[in-house]
């Protein structure tokens, strides 16, 4: 029995297809309201990024990842490593699993090579890019925006920087970050992105909420 593992290029050729991201709908049925000078919180997208999911042991994978791309696991359960540039990121989900985020035309290099650093070593590698989008939010009502919207304890204080959890949020559940001081991260399926921002944009509307268009970033 063969233990190769063939490896796929899932993402689209932009230059033949047209790619739309999970909220495309949403921004035509539901519109992006700019934000005003008024406004307190924006909401944003960033659509087409690599979204890999790893399974195995911590110090295999800890080993790989500093090897291939520069850095490691976070050293703690409910926590996020970021990049210098913050382009990408690692995020503890349970005790042999993590969510890498790269940008998206990095996705199919980084699993060969990660593949190939790792061997026959006991691990899963999944790309699960198609299946979920990122949402971001800012402004100084952000926090406030997520009080409204899940159980869990968002205070600024509580929620610290470099931390992420998976959690409640209205009637679905996301994965929640906070990976600086200003902004807000909500790792949402694919098949509750338009829930998600209709919500937002309900919640955000005493907040002056705006969607930040220029937050948009089309594939290349």
């Amino acid at each position: 029995m063969s233990n190769s593992v063939h490896v796929y290029d899932a993402r689209a050729d932009h230059a033949t297809v047209n790619a739309e991201s999970p909220l495309v709908y949403s921004f035509q049925r539901s519109g992006m309201p700019a934000p005003g000078e008024e406004g307190r919180a924006v909401v944003g997208e960033r659509e087409f990024l690599g979204h890999l999911i790893l399974r195995g042991g911590a110090i295999v994978l800890d080993e790989a990842l500093r090897e291939v791309l520069g850095i490691g696991l976070p050293g703690r359960p409910n926590s996020l490593t970021v990049d210098a540039d913050g382009q990408r990121s690692v995020q503890w989900l349970s005790p042999d699993e993590w969510l890498l985020i790269v940008p998206g035309d990095e996705t199919f290099g980084l699993e060969t090579r990660l593949r190939a650093h790792l061997g026959g070593s006991h691990v899963a590698i999944v790309d699960v890019s198609a299946g979920q989008t990122l949402i971001e939010l800012t402004g100084e009502a952000a926090h406030e925006v997520l009080m409204k919207s899940t159980v869990y304890d968002v205070d600024p204080h509580e929620f610290t920087v470099g931390k992420g959890v998976t959690t409640i949020f209205a009637k679905t559940s996301v994965i929640l970050r906070r990976p600086d001081e200003s902004r807000w991260e909500l790792i949402v399926r694919r098949s509750f992105a338009d829930y998600v921002y209709r919500w937002l944009l309900d919640a955000g509307e005493e907040y002056g909420i705006g969607v930040a268009r220029e937050s948009r970033h089309e594939p290349q």
